[in-house]
């Protein structure tokens, strides 16, 4: 039922606004999220507006325990907002069921995590090849292209080991693979370099940011705790590079010098 969701890229309508009356790409309007527990209620996010355009590449930074993986939760869907719009494109996402959520997810980003995410009883090659299976995507092509990501991630040569055989810095290097597998319009990297030692951090990032620069995503947002490891940037230096400081629950928008 939803196999053409997002297979072409969402266009504004004459107006400048897609459907839902967002005139960027993304929008998060008035967000606010809140985890109840037996401690009590604790608010994660107050009250974020957020606008993303088409070509952005955008890091959110932020102190740690400061909003910034719950923010970008919010904007993949893989969690909800207590109160607040999510809007990308001309989709609605806090809307969306878990069915629907779940294949516009699968169709339209990608996401690299700190912590990999790979499964342990898989194969590396059988790993980026995941995502493709669960949409029920032609197989025949599944196994050429993950086998393709492996090799522009330098790792072809162990398509058939395990997880466990293999670094952080090259099972992040896999994850990234797997995030390219369904030529994602969008990526997002959870502290993509906080579990690796500073030489495979800097590696996984140039792998990463060149992937960005090659396949001409619509953006890519990237969580940091820390700028610096997005000072050296491969992407266009004519594109529009932000970043979104987080303080106070709240987001304040900075270009990326500043």
């Amino acid at each position: 039922m939803y196999k053409n969701w997002f297979q072409k890229k969402p266009q504004a309508a004459a107006n400048g606004a897609f459907r839902h009356g967002n005139e960027h790409l993304i929008e998060l309007r008035n967000i606010v999220k809140t985890f109840n527990s037996a401690a009590g209620t604790f608010t994660a996010l107050k009250g974020v507006d957020l606008q993303i355009g088409r070509g952005e590449f955008l890091a959110i930074i932020g102190k740690s325990g400061s909003g910034k993986s719950t923010l970008m939760n919010m904007i993949t869907g893989i969690d909800r907002p207590t109160s607040g719009d999510v809007l990308i494109g001309d989709v609605a996402v806090h809307t969306l069921d878990e069915s629907r959520m779940a294949v516009w997810r699968g169709r339209t980003i990608g996401v690299v995590f700190q912590f990999f995410q790979l499964l342990p009883a898989l194969s590396l090659v059988e790993n980026v090849m995941l995502p493709m299976e669960m949409l029920g995507e032609d197989s025949n092509g599944a196994l050429p292209r993950a086998e393709y990501l492996l090799e522009s991630v330098g790792l072809i040569e162990r398509r058939d080991h395990y997880p466990a055989q293999l670094s952080g810095g090259e099972q992040q290097r896999v994850a990234l693979a797997r995030a390219f597998m369904m030529k994602p319009s969008v990526l997002f990297a959870d502290e993509p370099t906080g579990n690796l030692d500073s030489m495979n951090g800097k590696h996984v990032l140039d792998l990463m940011l060149r992937r960005v620069d090659l396949l001409d995503l619509d953006f890519f947002i990237a969580v940091a705790s820390q700028r610096e490891i997005f000072r050296k940037r491969l992407v266009d230096p004519l594109a529009r590079h932000h970043r979104i400081h987080l303080q106070d629950r709240r987001t304040r928008r900075q270009n990326f010098d500043e």
